[in-house]
């Protein structure tokens, strides 16, 4: 890194944790300046990557450099320290959402392009398309994941139990998922010898057309193809609308339309259009004319339709033969296929664990719950905890032990690196990856609307990965499990890389290999007995069971401990989940009041200092960081996270607590005399203004808060609204 770069990297992102970190980000900049440490921010908020990606129709004003190019660079320099908190991965409503407030600030940015036509149109959708998704995090995963509950959360968690939703063995709530032709059933896998080149191709009766070319992949790479089936993914979702009808639940479509950018929504739009069968086969032209997209869901069809009275008509006719549908919010009668982005599988399955496998129905009461999971790939794991918790009652988080998780993510591992490679197949055909040598590696016939996609993991992020379960058992003696499925094509392919690594360790007798369904099961038995274990995944399990586990132990995934060990020698120190996000804005916007709880951010910043403190020998750095933990424990001791009603205190307050319990525990420390005193008078203001700080910070509540924006925010209204204690900014300076 140069000598201009910041010691840490603090991103800007979007929604709750942005605007806390409005709050919070003063005072850590604050603190680290005793320890001549410099904090910067890189913008790869959804608003900044947009902004960034249209240079040449902007003011110079306007401009912004693309800093999730520039911070991609950084993760792969030995020094890289940055903070991470969750973006957005947007859907198609969310993007098209913050163009148009972008455009209404006078943003000169083209429209989105649902059908584009011509050479330009064409060029905005591309650039547009590269912003959708999980278009951040593989860029800065050059690493793989290290995620478990902090010490100090645990052991609160435990103290505290959260509730639970009570089981029952007659409970109807399932998973269901398809039983063939599915991305799980259709998967082909192979390990390169060599380094190839690789082009896709759909070959058909009129000829051959190219999907993409010119797809590089280093020697010893593992490389997927599959595909899922349109007519059996039709008739699947028809055939569960019939069931959940008949068995009287909910019925409710759990999927990923944010990271899996392509295939996700595809399969959304085929919900919708199962519901709706009747009325898209009696008005489908009509629909389309009036611009009805399935892929965007619900509430953008009935948006685009509802000056039809007929179509209207006809879908209410539909809807009253329906069986009652999951609701996002029932008072605003927000159905669950409203929007691909409102139900997000890895969110929305833990909580409905959690409440004992209920839902909420158009009714505002909840109910036992159909989840369909159309892929069978990794629905498992929801089935087997639903089976389990149905024969042996709720999980008690008061004597529970904990779930760690290390995940192999880094250089776009598996599914979430396969936005380029993933297709809705036009014709009917055959679909080949064809080597440079010639060399045909998949091969799969595919039927008009089926949805192919290939994926790839490297050698070298799987040697580190293994390398990374290695030292973390040998660290914590805990059960430790390789979630890999023998019997699944690209899960066959890492065991024939991992046993070896393991044997010539000699570690190999310390590690079990279970696939996912056996795996949830031993996992669920080893922490309802109090004991520990570690899950070892690829990554979109990493992704699921960093919010399954946490949330039934923690009653939220936004709490963990996530530490990115660049494979260069950074470190990438993540600060939780921000799946709830959208309605903690909402409800800062309607009354000034911000539930968020940054202890997912208090957990990565000690982290992030001793991190500095080890790679640049900065013993102040340590300092800072040891005293992070403490006044995190302080906040956990004291009870002085945010409560989620108007009127308790909130996001804001907690920030005033941390920076004091932060600063006592600095002016108390004997292995700095300087930082001691440099901070024990701060430490005697905040004490001693807590009456007048407290009551500035609870002064605005109940009222509309104005932001100036939702994706875009003002930074001057943004910073009035979460630094509203005069008492407290002057302390802190």
């Amino acid at each position: 890194m140069s000598d201009t770069t910041p010691d840490i990297i603090y991103t800007k992102v979007d929604e709750a944790p942005e605007l806390a970190s409005a709050s919070l980000l003063p005072i850590i900049r604050s603190f680290a300046a005793a320890a001549d440490v410099s904090v910067g921010t890189k913008d790869i908020s959804l608003a900044g990557r947009i902004i960034a990606a249209f240079p040449e129709r902007l003011t110079d004003a306007q401009r912004q450099p693309d800093d999730l190019a520039i911070l991609g660079e950084l993760v792969k320099q030995p020094q890289a320290n940055v903070v991470k908190l969750p973006n957005i991965s947007a859907s198609v409503p969310q993007l098209v959402g913050a163009i148009k407030e972008l455009q209404s600030q006078g943003y000169d940015l083209p429209d989105y392009p649902e059908d584009p036509q011509t050479d330009a149109e064409k060029q905005a959708r591309a650039r547009y398309d590269a912003i959708k998704g999980s278009a951040v995090n593989p860029v800065l995963r050059e690493g793989n994941s290290d995620r478990r509950a902090a010490t100090a959360v645990k052991k609160y968690a435990q103290a505290n139990p959260h509730r639970m939703g009570d089981w029952s063995a007659t409970s109807k709530t399932r998973v269901s998922s398809m039983n063939g032709n599915d991305f799980r059933a259709n998967e082909k896998s192979a390990t390169l010898a060599k380094a190839a080149t690789a082009k896709i191709v759909l070959e058909t009766a009129d000829g051959e057309t190219v999907l993409k070319e010119g797809v590089s992949y280093p020697a010893g790479t593992v490389v997927d193809a599959t595909f899922m089936s349109a007519k059996a993914l039709g008739a699947f979702l028809a055939d569960e609308i019939v069931k959940t009808k008949a068995d009287g639940t909910l019925f409710s479509l759990h999927l990923k339309a944010t990271m899996m950018k392509v295939s996700d929504p595809i399969i959304f739009g085929h919900a919708v259009k199962a519901w709706l069968a009747p009325v898209f086969e009696k008005f489908g032209d009509r629909m389309k004319a009036l611009g009805v997209d399935p892929n965007s869901g619900l509430g953008d069809l009935l948006d685009k339709v509802s000056g039809d009275a007929e179509i209207m008509a006809a879908i209410d006719a539909v809807n009253a033969e329906r069986p009652d549908m999951y609701m996002v919010n029932s008072d605003k009668g927000i159905t669950n296929l409203h929007v691909p982005s409102d139900v997000i599988v890895d969110a929305s399955m833990p909580a409905l664990i959690r409440a004992g496998g209920k839902g909420w129905g158009s009714d505002g009461k909840e109910h036992d719950t159909n989840c369909v999971i159309p892929d069978n790939s990794y629905a498992p794991i929801y089935d087997e905890a639903i089976n389990f918790f149905k024969a042996n009652g709720k999980l008690n988080p008061a004597t529970a032990g904990t779930v760690q998780n290390l995940g192999l993510m880094a250089q776009k591992a598996e599914e979430y690196g396969s936005h380029p490679t993933t297709f809705e197949i036009p014709v009917d055909g055959t679909v080949k990856m064809i080597l440079d040598d010639g060399t045909v590696l998949h091969s799969h016939k595919v039927e008009a609307g089926d949805i192919w996609r290939s994926a790839s993991t490297r050698k070298a992020p799987i040697e580190d990965w293994v390398n990374l379960a290695i030292e973390r058992q040998k660290i914590t003696g805990y059960r430790s499990i390789f979630w890999l499925d023998a019997t699944r094509a690209h899960d066959a392919q890492l065991i024939a890389m991992v046993k070896p690594i393991l044997e010539a360790k000699g570690v190999a007798d310390k590690f079990q290999i279970m696939a996912p369904r056996e795996a949830t099961r031993a996992s669920l038995e080893t922490i309802t007995k109090g004991e520990n274990t570690i899950a070892i995944t690829g990554n979109v399990l990493r992704d699921y069971l960093t919010d399954l586990f946490p949330i039934l132990e923690l009653a939220t995934s936004a709490k963990m401990l996530s530490i990115v060990k660049l494979m260069n020698g950074g470190g990438l120190f993540e600060t939780g989940a921000g799946g709830s996000a959208p309605k903690h804005v909402q409800q800062l916007q309607e009354e000034n009041h911000l539930r968020w709880d940054s202890l997912g951010e208090f957990c990565a910043l000690g982290e992030s200092f001793r991190f500095l403190a080890s790679a640049k020998g900065n013993a102040k750095a340590r300092v800072l960081g040891d005293a992070v933990d403490t006044a995190t424990q302080g906040i956990l001791d004291n009870d002085r996270s945010p409560g989620r009603k108007v009127g308790q205190p909130d996001n804001r307050h907690s920030h005033y607590w941390f920076a004091r319990y932060w600063a006592e525990a600095l002016a108390a420390q004997t292995d700095d005399a300087e930082m001691a005193a440099h901070f024990a008078p701060m430490a005697k203001a905040l004490a001693d203004g807590e009456a007048a700080i407290t009551a500035e910070l609870s002064a605005g509540q109940g009222k509309p808060a104005d932001l100036g924006g939702y994706y875009h925010t003002d930074p001057a209204k943004t910073a009035a609204v979460m630094r509203p204690s005069a008492t407290f900014n002057a302390i802190i300076g």
